[in-house]
């Protein structure tokens, strides 16, 4: 199959001028990507399209025949977060608000709808739904309603013009279950994506669940966590039919999760253990109700997949084993050979299907990579052409990017971890260079990926080589590897961290006397608790909104007080207090050696800046000089423009006054050790 390359010029999305600078400027990693997401919609006439104006994520329409467009913007300070078109004309999309002194919006739970010519706005599920400026009266019978809940898009049900199907979350002001709350379970309703007038479909039997529906739009599976903390698979026939207990992870010890049907219907594709128990492909058989594995991994597990266009069946998997890697399940569909003839064309990049027109004649496609944030294009079938859309961030230009390189090692006690190494660009072969470990948070079920990173690009850009481990309790590698980070924070979890900077020492890719460890969230606990438990392997430490003291997660932050948060904590963390004290980084501040610094948000709900206060406390207490960067009004992460800015300045002068550095970097004035007061 030949395609053709053209550009495709969309008027409404105007390219910004940019100029090459070396190195690149840290306001450009800082800023916000351009666009987020581009879709078509179903009869192929008309791109929408997430894009920043006036510093407010909007939703953009253009015509694809004459390459004119209109902006809708989300009524009062909202900004549009996801979107979904329901039918040729129309788009249902959630939206985010600034509610507080926070500067990262947050999502409202709301949905909202609009005509791709600007007309039909109206507000049709959330708490502002009866509110008269969203100008819908509803039906004299009829008519929605305001409620506090969540609600977010479950299937557009593509041969249904006038209803959706949404995933709701009523809202439950006491809803910890230590306190006696009521837990109110998922729901599944129908909605009109005109008026918004809905009804209940299905309810969840787990308090914390997910469905799948059938290509026909009824609701059949539900899955989640339960009371237990055991993953926990229900199934039912029709939409009438109660729900059955299919599969429970408490009483086979093994983790599998519903995908989708198949096109018959007759067999539904399965996340399992597969033949090795690293993670797999499996379809259940919906009679036999039994399975059949189609792969199985060697390490990497599925965390991706692509369906055909019309959207009733399986076509690829999606593994990361280093850079990424797609298994064709049905190597003659059309898909599928589409997809390997595109992966041929963007060679050494991530190719996915955004989706299709519903004939599958027009196809968006994105293309992103290590040194790449994402590029949006479109196929023509009828053509075999392919149109340059428009790209996330165009002033982030890939040649200019240091390029991760995939490792696999095995830790002390014989785990296979994988990981990443980036050394600066034009020193791909270099030795002996200043390193920065650099953590991921989470910790379970996250992993770092072989994609575009702001944070480790700033590095490496500035001259540092960065490594990224997936310790154990990482995503990625099924749920085994999982399993083995729970009770190991600080400890086994740590260990794989610390084998990973020994081998980077001893491929002499690292000087051993200039290396700092730094990371976010849980990644910040475990850069001090690297400075604990290895206090002469870094120089340096930096905790960015991290946990220091154990203890405190109990009963400080937002994961105490979630449903079975209590629970979780217990798994994660353990049950043995005295193990938690001894593996809190602010319990064992004696041993530090390395250099510190730290970085809070004041509005963190996830991990409160209590835990930084805390240690920042200790530290001057004992007289010992450190690094402080503390934004008010920022939260679990710095999200305004000007204080990432900030934070990277600050974070290279930090690592250039311990570590040093091949580039110089801006060196502002530290932030006097004072005790925490804010």
């Amino acid at each position: 199959m030949a395609i053709r390359f053209v550009a495709f010029a969309v008027l409404l999305f105007a390219s910004m001028a940019s100029t090459a600078a070396e190195p690149v400027p840290l306001a450009d990693f800082a800023k916000h990507h351009q666009f987020v997401d581009a879709k078509i919609s179903p009869d192929g006439k008309h791109l929408a399209a997430t894009s920043i104006i006036e510093g407010k994520r909007v939703l953009s329409f253009i015509d694809l025949d004459n390459n004119t467009g209109i902006t809708v913007r989300p009524r009062d300070d909202d900004e549009v977060y996801e979107f979904w078109w329901v039918n040729d004309k129309r788009v249902v999309y959630s939206v985010m608000q600034n509610r507080s002194v926070l500067e990262s919006p947050e999502l409202t739970g709301e949905l909202f709808a609009a005509n791709y010519d600007g007309s039909g706005t109206d507000t049709l599920f959330g708490y502002r739904a009866s509110d008269s400026r969203s100008g819908s009266t509803g039906s004299h019978i009829q008519k929605k309603e305001s409620e506090y809940a969540w609600g977010s898009m479950e299937n557009t049900l593509r041969d249904n013009d006038d209803e959706a199907l949404i995933y709701v979350r009523r809202m439950n002001w006491s809803h910890v279950a230590s306190a006696g709350g009521e837990q109110l379970h998922p729901e599944v309703r129908r909605i009109n994506v005109k008026t918004g007038i809905n009804r209940t479909v299905a309810v969840a039997p787990l308090a914390r669940g997910n469905f799948v529906t059938d290509n026909q739009g009824a609701v059949r599976f539900a899955s989640g966590t339960g009371n237990d903390q055991k993953f926990k698979v229900f199934y039912r026939a029709d939409d009438k039919a109660d729900w059955e207990l299919i599969i429970d992870e408490a009483d086979e010890g093994k983790f599998s999760s519903p995908i989708r049907f198949n096109r018959s219907g007759n067999g539904v594709y399965f996340s399992c253990p597969g033949k090795n128990g690293a993670g797999g492909l499996c379809l259940w058989d919906v009679a036999a109700r039994t399975f059949k594995t189609l792969w199985s991994g060697s390490g990497p597990s599925v965390i991706g997949y692509e369906e055909t266009f019309d959207e009733q069946d399986l076509v690829a998997i999606r593994t990361m084993p280093g850079r990424i890697a797609v298994t064709l399940v049905d190597k003659q569909a059309e898909e599928s050979k589409l997809l390997a003839m595109l992966m041929g064309q963007f060679p050494g990049s991530d190719v996915t299907f955004v989706n299709a027109s519903k004939d599958g004649k027009k196809v968006v496609i994105e293309v992103s990579s290590d040194r790449d944030p994402g590029a949006f294009y479109l196929y023509d079938a009828n053509e075999k052409k392919v149109s340059f859309l428009l790209a996330r961030a165009e002033w982030i230009k890939s040649e200019t990017l240091a390029a991760m390189e995939p490792f696999e090692i095995a830790s002390r006690d014989g785990l296979a971890l994988r990981g990443y190494l980036t050394r600066p660009p034009g020193k791909e072969e270099a030795k002996n260079l200043p390193m920065v470990v650099y953590v991921h948070g989470g910790p379970f079920w996250i992993q770092d990926k072989w994609e575009y990173d702001n944070y480790v690009q700033v590095l490496a850009s500035r001259g540092y080589a960065v490594l990224q481990v997936n310790f154990r309790g990482s995503g990625g590698y099924g749920g085994g590897f999982v399993e083995a980070g729970y009770g190991e924070w600080g400890a086994k979890m740590q260990d794989d961290v610390t084998d990973a900077t020994r081998w980077a020492i001893e491929q002499g890719v690292a000087d051993p006397k200039r290396i700092c460890i730094f990371g976010g969230s849980y990644g910040g606990y475990a850069a001090l608790q690297g400075a604990v438990r290895e206090p002469d392997m870094y120089q340096c430490a930096i905790g960015y909104v991290g946990v220091y003291d154990l203890a405190l997660m109990k009963t400080r932050g937002d994961i105490p007080q979630s449903i079975f948060g209590d629970k979780y904590l217990e798994r994660a963390l353990g049950k043995d207090d005295k193990v938690i004290a001894q593996r809190s980084p602010i319990n064992n501040i004696d041993r530090i050696k390395a250099k510190i610094m730290l970085i809070v948000g004041g509005q963190d709900k996830r991990v409160p800046p209590v835990q930084g206060e805390s240690l920042h406390n200790a530290l001057a207490k004992r007289g010992i000089e450190h690094e402080w960067l503390y934004q008010r009004t920022e939260g679990h992460g710095f999200y305004d423009e000007a204080n990432v800015t900030d934070m990277f300045e600050k974070i290279l002068a930090f690592l250039g006054r311990n570590i040093g550095t091949a580039t110089p970097a801006a060196n502002p004035a530290a932030t006097p050790s004072a005790p925490a007061g804010n």
